[in-house]
């Protein structure tokens, strides 16, 4: 299940959205974050599920590949929509000893579901479609405007695409630490929940060890390269905005007032 996460992964291909700047991906998926709680309806959700599913299909990335990435956070999911489904009040459509589930509940349980479900998809095509070094480069030239307040925008950049490119990597030390344990006899699944927990520490101890091994390599490999910052940096290959981003932003903005109006819907 670890080696499902899909976030900060890159899948290489030749699509329509592979090849947009990565600047318009970025700004993109943050607008459609931002849109997802705009929805409050299932017409607004329904549209913002037929656009994702467009892009998707745009990208040529398999679905399956996509959804693999909900494994991981299925519980969270479900825990979600556990919560919402017995915490709101309302019409009352089932009673059970304790428990109530009523008609608001069951709706705010269902959008915010379906919510998250979009939210990580949408976040992990971003990264699926974009190499890290033009996700750096394209969160630096978003950055840029506020380096004159003193923001160091590279700096930032790097640390955020760094973080995201090292999300798989920690998952796959942390699927062979697990592997490597239950070799030598460890057992993560009888017991309960604080039993659970306390086998955990013979992975978080070496998974820290393990990532601060992979930073100190990271540091040196920067060093034994030069790498001195932002200042005078120069790039193999820059980013340019293209007419089919210029489309892709039209696109966005009607995308946009289509959702608004869905609230009136």
């Amino acid at each position: 299940m670890i080696r499902d996460i899909t976030l900060g992964q890159y899948y290489p291909g030749k699509s329509v959205i592979h090849s947009l700047d990565a600047r318009t991906k970025i700004i993109a998926t943050l607008l459609f974050i931002v849109e997802l709680f705009v929805v409050n309806n299932f017409w607004g959700f329904l549209i913002a599920a037929w656009a994702m599913f467009s892009v998707i299909f745009a990208s040529k990335v398999p679905v399956g590949f996509i959804f693999r990435g909900l494994a991981p956070v299925f519980f969270i999911i479900i825990f979600t929509f556990v919560i919402n489904l017995f915490m709101c009040d309302g019409k009352v459509l089932v009673h059970w000893w304790i428990f109530t589930i009523t008609y608001e509940g069951l709706r705010r349980a269902a959008f915010m579901a379906v919510r998250l479900i979009l939210l990580i998809i949408g976040s992990s095509l971003m990264t699926l479609c974009t190499k890290p070094i033009e996700l750096t480069d394209g969160l630096e030239k978003l950055l840029k405007p506020f380096s004159k307040l003193g923001l160091p925008s590279h700096e930032i950049a790097l640390m955020m695409t760094i973080a995201l490119r090292f999300i798989p990597t920690l998952m796959e030390e942390t699927d062979k630490i697990i592997k490597a344990q239950q070799a030598r006899g460890a057992d993560f699944e009888s017991g309960n929940l604080i039993q659970r927990a306390k086998s955990l520490i013979p992975i978080l101890i070496p998974l820290f060890i393990s990532s601060f091994r992979i930073a100190q390599e990271l540091a040196l490999a920067m060093e034994a390269r030069c790498y001195n910052g932002g200042g005078g940096r120069t790039r193999m290959n820059e980013i340019h905005f293209r007419r089919r981003d210029a489309a892709a932003a039209i696109v966005l903005i009607l995308f946009l007032a289509i959702i608004i109006a869905s609230r009136w819907i």
